[in-house]
């Protein structure tokens, strides 16, 4: 019985490790070098689960990834544009995009580009069970599989870029492959639009081989930044891929 009591504060000690919260950031790239998080204090934890922030940065392939909670009438012309450009992509999607933009999601598969998992509440995924990790990334497979028929969700972005060792362990225990990202900016707050080029300067500035791009479908500057912003990268020998053609790669 002491053994077990003197073993009950080191039990406390590794579950208390194991959901420490972290707040995803990065160092961002600049002048083409990769963006970096070594500093950050949780790249062992990203390479231990599988997790991805970046591609291979030895090839000049670029990952679009965009943020879905709700929508604010641009990604239709999004949409137009990447099927233009012939751009695959992957939006992450809740629940209250799903129940609201069905139409929009049939279009998103319809046109090549994958759904992936955002939750269906948004909440803070370290401050939940594994039990309502599994509710939340279950209703929104499930309600997706029943829209578009996308029987498979393989991408998982977690709420405001929070978790932790658990967390991770959980979702990719359902089969999820975290998604995290080496480019982003301000973008997602629509009372901040600061114009076309804004965006598309900012986006350009942080590309680097590899990298994986998050952008808020909600920003009007997003939309119409897009096309320019594939032009000029492609001018500069960039390829557009899919997280399905992304090979592993630990930074």
């Amino acid at each position: 019985m002491i053994f077990l009591l003197a073993l009950l504060p080191l039990c406390a000690s590794l579950t208390d490790a194991a959901d420490k919260p972290y707040h995803f950031g990065f160092k961002k790239s600049k002048n083409g070098q990769p963006a970096s998080i070594d500093q950050e204090g949780f790249k062992d934890i990203l390479v231990k689960h599988g997790a991805i922030f970046t591609g291979d940065p030895s090839k000049k392939d670029l990952y679009l990834t965009f943020d879905n909670g709700y929508e604010n009438g641009y990604t239709a012309k999004i949409l137009d544009i990447l099927k233009a450009k012939k751009v695959p992509a992957i939006f992450f999607v809740t629940g209250h995009y799903v129940k609201d933009q069905p139409e929009l999601l049939k279009r998103m598969t319809a046109e090549g580009h994958l759904i992936g998992n955002h939750s269906w509440s948004h909440p803070d995924m370290t401050r939940v069970s594994n039990e309502k990790i599994r509710d939340e990334l279950d209703r929104v497979k499930e309600q997706v599989a029943q829209v578009t028929g996308q029987q498979q969700m393989r991408y998982l972005r977690p709420p405001r870029g929070i978790f932790s060792d658990r967390t991770l362990a959980a979702s990719k225990a359902l089969g999820y492959t975290h998604v995290f990202w080496s480019v982003a900016y301000n973008d997602w707050n629509i009372n901040a639009q600061k114009g076309w080029k804004y965006a598309h300067d900012k986006v350009m500035a942080q590309l680097h081989p590899g990298a994986v791009i998050l952008l808020h479908a909600v920003s009007k500057d997003n939309a119409d930044a897009m096309g320019q912003i594939i032009d000029d990268a492609r001018k500069q020998g960039y390829e557009f891929k899919s997280l399905d053609e992304m090979q592993v790669h630990t930074p």
